[in-house]
């Protein structure tokens, strides 16, 4: 490809509404362009970096199995009512619902659960077809209310997107560990150094889901890790170790003047309590307005992913006053005991202390000795607790730590949930009609693109694995006006083309710094250059992107010199 015909062009400074450095990078070096928000046009540079990451994903897919398919983006809404998806709070407002000219209730997909599930009632019709695993690399459209990063977050996305379909759950655990092995696979091949982590099934349902994370500053997910038995989750699912707290013989409940004291720190004090010995009461509400009040003990804090998932998967946010006020709650003192019309849910820390602290729901008072079940009575009880710093590993009991990530892969043990819904089922060997087993496993393409970026980049620009880069090698000519410059770097161009690398080749009448801030910023891993000096010697200068130095090579040897520098690639993975 020759620089003077290149389609996109790069930009010098930072976009200014462009906040990670994998979505400054990515305008700058040409590789896409904004539309909308959230939805972006990938320039050359760009596409060709996201279909060598395709290629790589189509073939570890392959490799176990996988047989690629496409099914429409354009999907009718019964086969999300089936389901039970389309109406329910998640995904709420962001699945795109619309009507063709017929009429009819249509959807974009956000994802193919439904459609693949529907393909699989009909052709799959026996166990002797079992097991089957299928993929595509396809668009998908979520309306997220707060598109941001560039690529890390958008509407419209690529997905590569796989479901598989087993006789039983035996069948989906033993299939399971490959395609785990297969995403690792991935990561590794496209430079990113990734962690599997526990994560919340949410929308898509199923018993069993992990998440694949790129530690960076920069993600929108918090991860719960033990350094010292490995143990990783995000936030929203993670486990702990809460304790027990005090304990002592039942006594009698009593109400107790507690004027202007509305905190659990200020509660304990007045009263001469741990914060552990109290309950903490927290507040959110459905989109209709009804309260859900988490009650917790007051050392802890609540998870709202837990405690959504205890309600239902209901969407929650925190409760407004008028909302509680609307429900009898009086902020600051609120009580679960004499409540009614309101979903109390209880964390299960609720069990490991007596005699607690808790509002009286009445201003200026509180109660002593709260005793669960004894005093009052809750819908469940369940974990709802949200771990932090320097909480206990429920595996080893080590502090675990918290980081930063993006999500680049998800992976579901779905069970039956979308097979029983749709009716997809299989004969099995006694002739008995039986659900199939599901699991579902995607990788968004783009957001994977610039997790890429956000591992490998130096002040100067990209610096691209040389498994995904947009060319090989990148020729920088520095004789526009020397004939012979040019002569011997349009030599080189084709004798390289000729020979099967790819070859970005700087041809333009620019000066020898914008050539090269421009081929440090793309990040080509190879960059040749061009120029009398070289010319005379009978040599070519060559530097590696992730490497300061730069030397001379004969020209006759530049073909092992690239084939050395390549293959020196530091973020190539162990034995590739």
């Amino acid at each position: 490809m020759r620089f003077s015909t290149l389609f996109g062009r790069t930009l010098r400074e930072n976009p200014s509404d462009a906040e990670l450095v994998s979505h400054q990078l990515s305008l700058r070096a040409g590789l896409i362009r904004q539309l909308g928000a959230g939805i972006y046009s990938y320039l050359p540079i760009g596409w060709r970096v996201l279909l060598k990451i395709e290629q790589i994903m189509r073939e570890e897919m392959d490799a176990i199995g996988g047989q690629e398919l496409v099914m429409p983006v354009v999907q009718p809404a019964d086969i999300w009512r089936a389901t039970g998806r389309y109406d329910a709070p998640a995904p709420g407002p962001a699945l795109l619902r619309f009507q063709d000219r017929g009429g009819h209730d249509m959807v974009l997909a956000m994802t193919h659960e439904e459609v693949a599930t529907d393909l699989a009632r009909q052709e799959i019709g026996s166990y002797r077809q079992l097991p089957q695993m299928v993929y595509q690399i396809q668009t998908k459209f979520r309306d997220e209310p707060r598109s941001r990063g560039g690529l890390v977050r958008v509407r419209e996305f690529t997905m590569k997107d796989a479901y598989s379909f087993d006789a039983d759950y035996e069948g989906l655990d033993a299939f399971y560990p490959s395609i785990y092995r297969a995403y690792e696979n991935i990561f590794a091949r496209c430079g990113v150094e990734a962690i599997a982590v526990e994560a919340d099934t949410g929308i898509m349902g199923g018993s069993v889901s992990h998440e694949f994370m790129v530690l960076t500053d920069a993600g929108e997910d918090t991860l719960v890790l033990c350094p010292h038995c490995r143990y990783a989750a995000n936030a929203e699912k993670a486990v702990f170790v809460k304790g027990e707290g005090p304990r002592a013989p039942e006594a009698a409940l009593e109400k107790v003047p507690t004027p202007g004291t509305t905190t659990i720190e200020g509660v304990a004090k007045l009263l001469g309590v741990e914060t552990r010995q109290t309950y903490k009461a927290v507040f959110y509400s459905t989109p209709s307005g009804e309260v859900v009040f988490g009650v917790i003990r007051g050392d802890l804090d609540v998870n709202p992913t837990k405690l959504s998932n205890m309600v239902g998967g209901a969407e929650l946010h925190p409760s407004t006053a008028e909302e509680l006020e609307a429900a009898g709650i009086v902020a600051g003192y609120a009580s679960p005991i004499g409540l009614s019309g309101v979903r109390v849910i209880a964390d299960d820390s609720l069990t490991t202390v007596n005699n607690a602290v808790a509002g009286a729901n009445e201003v200026g008072y509180h109660y002593r000795n709260v005793n669960y079940p004894r005093d009052f009575r809750v819908e469940a009880v369940g974990d709802i607790a949200l771990a932090r710093e320097g909480d206990r590993c429920a595996n080893c009991g080590e502090a675990l730590t918290l980081s930063r990530g993006i999500e680049v892969g998800h992976l579901f043990k779905l069970g039956t949930k979308y097979s029983a819904a749709v009716g997809a089922t299989f004969l099995d060997r006694d002739g008995v009609a039986r659900p199939l087993v599901m699991g579902s496993y995607g990788i968004g393409t783009g957001r994977l693109l610039a997790c890429v970026i956000e591992q490998h980049h130096d002040a100067k620009g990209i610096i691209w694995p040389v498994s995904v880069a947009p060319f090989q090698v990148h020729i920088v000519s520095l004789g526009s006006k020397d004939a012979e410059v040019t002569a011997a770097a349009d030599a080189l161009y084709g004798r390289l083309k000729g020979r099967g690398y790819e070859v970005l080749y700087d041809d333009r009448a620019e000066s020898a710094g914008v050539k090269f801030n421009d081929a440090d910023l793309i990040g080509v891993p190879v960059r040749l250059t061009v120029s009398r000096r070289t010319l005379d010697n009978h040599q070519f200068e060559l530097k590696a992107r992730w490497e300061a130095d730069r030397r001379l090579v004969p020209a006759d040897e530049v073909e092992a010199a690239i084939d050395a520098t390549l293959a020196s690639d530091p973020t190539a993975p162990v034995g590739a």
